[in-house]
């Protein structure tokens, strides 16, 4: 009897949570309502058959329940039994699997209006590219990927010359416009998914794989990678940023082409000298830091990463952040960098300047340290030396007391919090796995004997 009750308790519970619940699909924002319809169609069979088995369980219990006397009536052959249990359980897989195919016709019949754009997963990271005026995109292949080409763009084909490439993983898309995504991975398997535009499709290395949807609200939507790629798969975010068609075109026509980045000329270190003198002031003439003055270390550091961050401070991406005293103190000091010529001029100097590891300030038990750091070596690299496909700079040999500062400020908040920062963003996530302020000590530690 106990059992019976059990399960009617676990039928009435099951139906309550569903009704009453607050977790449900997200609010729909594309064309794919049948998606919708063909996920309450399987609820709907679903939870008609777990409730209609669970309480026949219940009832036969009940009711052939052992008595004393009572012998229990053999009968293994019921034709008519048979009969109404393969019609009914016919009729409802029917019910779950025709919608379905419907819906799979619909997301493989690509409308000949949509506008295609490319979308390039790797580790862990989202970037994206457009065709130009052409409307063709160039040819691409992994052996042209480098630092200075990360879409490895092929520079002998015309078609790619206009190509418009994305390296953030910030998408725009317009309002009530198809859209046809390539989908092309870097490395392993990924996959693309908008929860609000309910399709979903993996990228797998070697080929080229799609899907369409019509943006249909406009707003900033999530971008997920729902197939385990890696440690830090749940950090591999980015964002849909739906608009006005007007809105859009003017977005996209402030983005580079690959030809206007292949043509941009290196930074000039001579240049870039002037205007590291007032940075000198804090940094030291050699770029070598001084903690007294909380300026951290900056040679050794590489170019790409340096330039980001003066990007940021720029913008108001970095420094803007209430409790990020520091930071708000180099915002002023970037009215000296005044564009972006004179970013890759500064940073060339600085490239110039000799590197020493800088001095040991940080205590903690380098061996505790080593186990925390095999989490930061998938991006950062056994030795500490970065990796620039991953977005990870060089820890080694930079100032130790600084990158306590900055774990600690992730750690709190204070830094990836703001919108246009999505590699503090994952670096909030990571900085989780240090519970405390030994952690970061001890993890620190170890970093400085690479």
């Amino acid at each position: 009897m106990a059992i019976a009750v059990v399960l009617i308790l676990l039928v009435v519970g099951s139906l309550i949570f569903h009704f009453v619940s607050p977790w449900y699909l997200t609010p729909l924002a594309s064309n794919w309502s049948m998606i919708d319809t063909t996920i309450d169609i399987t609820l709907i069979v679903t939870g008609i058959v777990f409730i209609a088995v669970n309480l026949f369980m219940a009832y036969c219990i009940i009711r052939f329940r052992h008595k004393p006397g009572r012998k229990a009536h053999y009968d293994p052959e019921n034709a008519n039994l048979e009969t109404w249990l393969t019609v009914l359980t016919s009729i409802g897989v029917a019910a779950m699997l025709a919608p379905g195919l419907l819906v799979w016709g619909q997301i493989i019949t690509v409308p000949d209006d949509a506008m295609e754009v490319e979308v390039v997963g790797q580790q862990w990271h989202w970037s994206f590219r457009f065709p130009g005026d052409d409307g063709v995109l160039g040819n691409v292949d992994i052996r042209h990927i480098s630092e200075a080409n990360p879409f490895g763009m092929d520079p002998e084909d015309p078609n790619g010359q206009d190509d418009i490439l994305i390296a953030n993983p910030v998408l725009h898309l317009p309002i009530d416009q198809a859209i046809k995504t390539l989908l092309r991975s870097k490395d392993v398997l990924h996959n693309f998914t908008v929860p609000q535009f309910r399709v979903k499709m993996d990228l797998v290395p070697g080929t080229v794989t799609y899907l369409w949807f019509t943006p249909t609200v406009v707003g900033t939507y999530e971008i997920l990678c729902e197939e385990l790629c890696g440690l830090a798969h749940y950090a591999m975010r980015g964002k849909v940023v739906v608009e006005s068609q007007a809105d859009f075109d003017a977005w996209l026509n402030a983005q580079p082409t690959f030809a206007e980045l292949s043509a941009q000329p290196p930074g000039d270190p001579v240049a870039g000298q002037a205007t590291y003198t007032l940075c000198a002031a804090c940094h030291g003439p050699d770029g070598q830091g001084m903690q007294p003055l909380n300026a951290p270390k900056l040679t050794g550091q590489q170019g790409w990463y340096l330039r980001r961050q003066i990007q940021y401070f720029k913008n108001g991406v970095r420094g803007t952040q209430e409790g990020d005293l520091f930071g708000a103190m180099m915002v002023p000091i970037m009215a000296v960098v005044a564009d972006d010529r004179a970013i890759e001029n500064v940073v060339a100097y600085i490239e110039t300047l000799p590197s020493e590891p800088a001095p040991a300030t940080v205590t903690g038990d380098a061996t505790a340290g080593k186990d925390l750091y095999r989490t930061c070596s998938a991006c950062h690299g056994a030795d500490g030396s970065g990796i620039w496909a991953l977005n990870a700079p060089r820890l080694a040999g930079m100032s130790d007391w600084y990158l306590v500062r900055q774990l600690q400020n992730f750690r709190a908040g204070i830094r990836g919090a703001h919108p246009g920062d999505a590699y503090g963003a994952q670096m909030r996530m990571m900085a989780d796995i240090l519970a405390d302020e030994k952690a970061i000590n001890d993890m620190v530690a170890y970093v400085n004997t690479l």
